[in-house]
């Protein structure tokens, strides 16, 4: 009987063009495929023989435990098969892909990444905030709003101190917190975006500042799943906007003499 092998694949923002050719690559040959809720499902017809099972966990509701994901792939690869492990975004930013590699070797089974686009770049992305931009930030960073004792991370009060741009993930439960640490560093007008369902038919967005974005998120109903970016970068979305809508007018007024 042949070994098994466990390949933890990216698949990216949302977005189904986003997934990588080498993440295809690996569906198009995987005998198991386990999904996550946050993986369009789309995704799943690039493997139409394999046996595909969602393990999909949100705020509250397991369908499995972790600890059953990882008893499930060990299982799977004990019977000679390619178990490809689907998680959205990138498997390695707080995504437990390095987890369940761990586990698996240690049962003697082959293992593998291939690399997704993170969300945390991503998303900001698709609404034209870099997070990083000349001027404006020199650093960026990537935390994630909620640790598995269900608390705030330490790491949101450090970043609050610095300049860089901060992106936070899994956030939203706890945003009058987030924002009350960047009030008490007098950042109150430095402006905020929440995305949520980044670079999907149903994305939303809502700006703001650091005294402004609660009330936002009120007004418009944003919730999860949603990425939280603090930074002047914000300012680039709408730079954008007015540039093209200055060149659209100067158009139309040079269209008009015509």
């Amino acid at each position: 009987m042949r070994s098994g092998k466990l390949t933890v694949v990216g698949a990216g923002p949302g977005d189904v063009d986003l997934i990588t050719l080498k993440g295809i690559k690996a569906l198009q040959n995987a005998d198991v495929v386990l999904f996550d809720a946050l993986v369009d499902q789309q995704l799943l017809e690039y493997a139409p023989q394999a046996e595909q099972i969602f393990v999909g966990k949100r705020k509250g509701c397991y369908r499995y435990q972790q600890e059953q994901i990882n008893e499930l792939i060990v299982q799977r690869a004990n019977m000679g098969l390619h178990v490809v492990r689907l998680k959205g975004g990138d498997p390695f930013v707080f995504g437990r892909g390095a987890e369940e590699m761990e586990y698996a070797a240690q049962y003697g089974h082959e293992v593998a990444v291939v690399p997704g686009i993170s969300s945390s770049v991503s998303v900001p992305a698709s609404q034209n905030i870099p997070v990083t931009k000349r001027g404006a930030s020199e650093s960026f960073w990537v935390i994630t709003g909620t640790t598995k004792e269900h608390k705030l991370s330490n790491d949101v009060a450090l970043a609050a101190k610095s300049s860089a741009t901060v992106v936070i993930l899994m956030g939203m439960s706890k945003l009058g917190e987030i924002m009350k640490l960047f009030k008490k560093e007098d950042k109150q007008d430095v402006p905020v975006a929440i995305i949520q369902n980044g670079t999907t038919s149903q994305e939303r967005v809502g700006i703001g500042t650091v005294a402004t974005i609660e009330d936002t998120v009120r007004e418009q109903k944003l919730a999860n799943p949603a990425i939280i970016v603090i930074g002047e970068v914000v300012q680039h979305r709408q730079q954008i906007l007015d540039i093209q809508k200055a060149y659209q007018e100067k158009g139309k007024e040079l269209f008009e003499k015509v």
